[in-house]
């Protein structure tokens, strides 16, 4: 059955967070990855607690089939998502999954709507975002789209890092960089599993209130990216219209790695194999 989309006119700045209902908090396993059954509303109100509170080095993860898929082939990686003190369910499977399990999960966290949510709703309250990711000048680009639809919102620093590895004096400078512009958001436009690795590998040398992992959110409200029309990411095609723009680049993942998933969880149903 199809659940009702949010729309721009259900949002206004400022206007008080909806409430979601105590039982939808949980959590739930899939293929021994954990999720946090919560919805955009829940993690905003988390992250503002953890500013309100001056508490630092928290990262979140916004995971789908993808993340899932890399977490059993690497158990490092496996770790990374585990340690996260949140990993919310941005692929609508594992928002249908959580239903399975009994968590009355309406629609996903998809990170571009996390992103946008939480500045609509705290753009009054002069928390400062810092953009780390993307192409070169698509987190500047980010910053002034922001600005366009949130007047408020208060950036103090973007950052587009080479796709290559930081030397560990270039780690340490970037380091300082985030860490002087003071930020309570650093939004991570990294992509999977790279950002997630970066706010591990991070989370004690950062200062920021908390790090979340928006992936394609950064060039998609860029407008360096299109985005799939809203009927699609709802009921679960967002993958296929990525895949028709970028089949060199993203075929291994949408076919190979979600026909893994579909099979592991085929085991997992016929309690063939165990993951723990």
């Amino acid at each position: 059955m199809a659940t009702k989309s949010k729309t721009e006119s259900d949002y206004c700045d400022g206007c008080p967070l909806p409430k979601s209902p105590p039982h939808q908090r949980g959590i739930f396993s899939v293929l021994g990855v954990r999720f946090n059954a919560l919805q955009i509303p829940d993690v905003i109100q988390q992250v503002e607690k953890w500013i309100e509170r001056g508490i630092s080095g928290r990262y979140i993860c916004v995971s789908n089939v993808h993340s899932v898929i890399e977490a059993r082939r690497s158990s490092r990686f496996k770790h990374v998502l585990q340690s996260a003190d949140l990993t919310v369910p941005d692929g609508m499977p594992l928002v249908w999954l959580g239903r399975l399990f009994g968590h009355d999960l309406k629609r996903r966290v998809y990170g571009p709507d996390l992103l946008l949510d939480f500045c609509r709703f705290t753009s009054s309250k002069n928390y400062k975002h810092f953009f780390y990711g993307g192409a070169v000048g698509t987190p500047e680009k980010l910053a002034e789209e922001l600005a366009k639809r949130f007047p408020r919102i208060n950036v103090v620093g973007t950052y587009s890092p080479p796709f290559r590895s930081l030397s560990p004096q270039e780690d340490t400078s970037t380091i300082d960089m985030i860490n002087r512009a003071a930020p309570d958001l650093l939004w991570v436009g990294l992509g999977c599993p790279k950002q997630e690795a970066w706010m591990y590998e991070h989370r004690h040398r950062i200062n920021a209130r908390a790090m979340i992992g928006v992936g394609q959110a950064f060039a998609i409200h860029a407008g360096h990216a299109p985005q799939a029309p809203l009927w699609m990411r709802e009921q679960g095609f967002e993958w296929l219209f990525r895949l028709l723009l970028e089949p060199r680049r993203l075929w291994k993942r949408y076919l190979v790695y979600n026909t893994q998933f579909l099979f592991l969880l085929f085991l997992d149903t016929l309690k063939l194999k165990t993951f723990d």
